[in-house]
């Protein structure tokens, strides 16, 4: 294998270089040739004439000359259910980015540079492709492609507020007129769209809560007296709000928990009431008598049809006095334009539900330190069998991954992995999923011997991780504030990573929960949050070096104040020592490292024997033997000298 890296399973990077290496997979095929005579196309492109056809016919009867396909769904998920992919329907593309518009001429797909190859293999002749992802590209295209005058069909539900202001603040002065159209025209001519999921929505367990959904209504409720706006009531939209809210959990959408669902959360003079819009047919019988749904005072919840939602909305804005709070980030522009006049809209970037769900209760906390402790034990156990089985040559990365996928499985509360298994090259991983907790770990490992530069890159990206880490701050600091703690030592050499430094986790949600982390757009840090620190680099067609943590913010024990916050590192597995070049690493840095390893003997060690995993056990004692330090050389001799000296005394003593 070249020293392309690839990441899996637990975001486990494995640097080539001299001595062995698991094998990669073979690529999915050559890309397609739509210059040649006749056009080729390889075997993983899809046919879309049939398609594009009867799409463009039901355009016509809307005056439309432009129809817009995001890749998304009506609640702005990361990640969608298939019956929401219409632009891979449409176009064969299954990237998770991208956008695709279709006129009576042209079909052009819109991607970044990730899925540049991938689209030149899936599509066919049909579509053109543009290697651009933003939104000015596109609507520059239309601006070009129809006439002044001529209108942009869309999916309403489909677009953020924001991205409708972007795309109206470019079209509108150019007299391109963007058309709202609820009524999906892809789904229309899908014939074979996949079904509903047949799983219910399911309560948490007793076990894992400490808040009950009246106490979190509560919650949020004071803060809507509290807010000088005075709203009458709050829109939720992502399926995660939802889902927190009453402690439900569901199946929608594969690797994350969810259900479809919105919720409208409300409170005036007169009455209070909780509406959740959901397919009620799913909705058990033992649910409704949980969600108190058969009465009609302050904490009763009124179960409604999902596809009715906007109809609700509408007359419930007729009412007198009605203001309604949304968060922009989460809510789709086919909800946010009913909300006239203005003065019936309050509008923050979170809804308070996202921003309360951000700090996580004394039992959250618990519970998703303990899911880490047992996906560390799961981790170690693909550690150590690639150890062995790597100088056999016969492991790919698909089995690799397989396989960590079953030690996860057979951890208590394991609900299957949180990220589709993806084997190839860039930073792609399978992540585990628990009942009680979500979580996400990466690491780099190398077999045979790194290079200077590999082991000085690897070194360089872990002081960043530890030096985010480490750090002690003021509680209320954003993370855009101390995100270069993570880029500063790569920077001190001219390296740097082009991605993310963080992101939130969620308690058996999402494997990256808004909004924490270390963007400009999310929010300060309070104690209790839980969010990734994972800073990397890559070398383009030869290596890749990410280490991932997930940490959650607590106290700070410091000398003057006692409103500072640091983090404490939840995920429990150690680094590859054969990558770590102690000498760049300063002495505070060294004494976190060793810290660090004395956690995981001290936490995970007793896991790994109660679970008669022996091995294991002596694999972690070895990966986590404390560094040296300086002047720690004669204090190790002096014991081992000891230790020496004991032995001949028992011996001589026996003989």
């Amino acid at each position: 294998m070249s020293s392309s890296g690839w990441i899996l399973a637990v975001c486990l990077v494995v640097l080539g270089g001299s001595g062995h290496a698991v094998r990669a997979e073979e690529g999915p095929g050559s890309e397609r040739n739509c210059s040649a005579i006749p056009p080729y196309l390889p075997p993983t492109a899809v046919n879309t004439t049939l398609r594009l056809r009867d799409l463009r016919e039901s355009m016509i009867p809307l005056n439309i000359s432009a129809y817009i396909i995001p890749a998304t769904d009506a609640h702005l998920s990361e990640y969608i259910a298939p019956r929401d992919a219409r632009l891979a329907w449409m176009s064969g593309f299954t990237g998770s980015a991208g956008t695709a518009v279709i006129t009576q001429n042209k079909a052009v797909l819109w991607t970044d540079s990730r899925y540049w190859i991938q689209a030149e293999r899936q599509m066919d002749c049909n579509w053109e492709l543009e290697r651009d992802a933003s939104i000015r590209s596109i609507t520059n295209w239309l601006i070009v492609e129809i006439p002044e005058g001529d209108q942009v069909g869309f999916d309403p539900f489909l677009f953020s507020v924001d991205t409708f202001g972007v795309y109206n603040t470019n079209l509108a002065p150019a007299g391109r007129i963007l058309k709202s159209i609820p009524d999906n025209l892809v789904d229309k001519i899908w014939t074979d769209r996949p079904p509903l999921p047949p799983d219910n929505p399911m309560r948490l367990p007793d076990s894992v809560i400490e808040r009950t959904w009246p106490m979190k209504v509560e919650q949020i409720r004071a803060q809507m007296s509290d807010n000088p706006y005075k709203p009458t009531a709050v829109l939720l939209s992502a399926l995660d709000e939802t889902a927190w809210l009453f402690n439900l959990r569901g199946n929608d959408i594969p690797f994350n928990p969810f259900f479809y669902s919105y919720t409208l959360l409300s409170m005036d003079q007169i009455w209070q009431v909780l509406l959740l819009f959901v397919h009620i047919e799913r909705i058990s019988e033992e649910l409704k008598v949980y969600l108190n749904a058969s009465c009609y005072v302050a904490y009763c919840v009124q179960l409604l049809e999902y596809s009715s939602v906007r109809t609700y909305l509408r007359n419930y804005l007729q009412g007198p006095n009605t203001r309604v709070w949304v968060g922009t980030e989460y809510t789709n522009q086919a909800l946010y334009e009913l909300i006239t006049p203005e003065d019936k809209l309050l509008t923050s970037t979170y809804s308070p539900v996202l921003t309360t769900k951000a700090v996580k209760d004394a039992t959250e906390q618990r519970i998703l330190k303990e899911a880490h402790v047992r996906d560390a034990v799961a981790v170690m156990q693909l550690l150590l069998w690639l150890e062995k089985k790597v100088p056999e040559g016969t492991e790919t990365e698909l089995t690799a991954a397989q396989f960590v996928d079953q030690c996860r499985s057979k951890q208590k509360n394991s609900r299957g992995p949180s990220f589709e298994t993806i084997s190839a090259s860039g930073p792609n991983a399978a992540l585990a999923h628990y009942s009680d907790g979500t979580t996400d770990i990466t690491r780099t490992v190398h077999w045979g011997t790194p290079s200077d530069f590999q082991k000085e890159a690897y070194t360089r990206v872990l002081m960043g991780n530890i030096e985010i880490s480490r750090n002690i701050f003021p509680a209320g600091t954003r993370g855009v504030n101390m995100e270069m703690l993570g880029r500063r030592a790569l920077w001190e050499v001219g390296l740097n990573y082009g991605h993310g430094t963080g992101h939130g986790v969620g308690n058996y949600f999402g494997v990256h929960e808004w909004p924490v982390g270390f963007q400009s757009n999310n929010i300060p840090f309070q104690e209790g949050m839980f969010t990734s620190i994972e800073p990397g680099y890559y070398k383009e067609n030869d290596f890749g070096i990410r280490i991932e943590d997930i940490a959650v913010t607590v106290p700070a024990t410091i000398k003057h104040s006692s409103n500072y916050l640091t983090f404490e590192t939840v995920s429990l597995v150690p680094y590859d020592r054969k990558l770590i070049n102690t000498s760049l690493l300063s002495p505070e840095q060294l004494h976190w490292l060793n810290s660090y390893y004395e956690t995981i003997r001290s936490v995970v060690g007793p896991e790994l024997e109660k679970q008669g995993l022996k091995e294991e056990y002596d694999w972690m004692i070895k990966h986590t033997a404390p560094f040296l330090t300086a002047g720690a050389s004669a204090v190790i001799s002096s014991v081992t000298l000891l230790v020496t000296v004991l032995a001949s005394v028992l011996l001589h003593n026996l003989l």
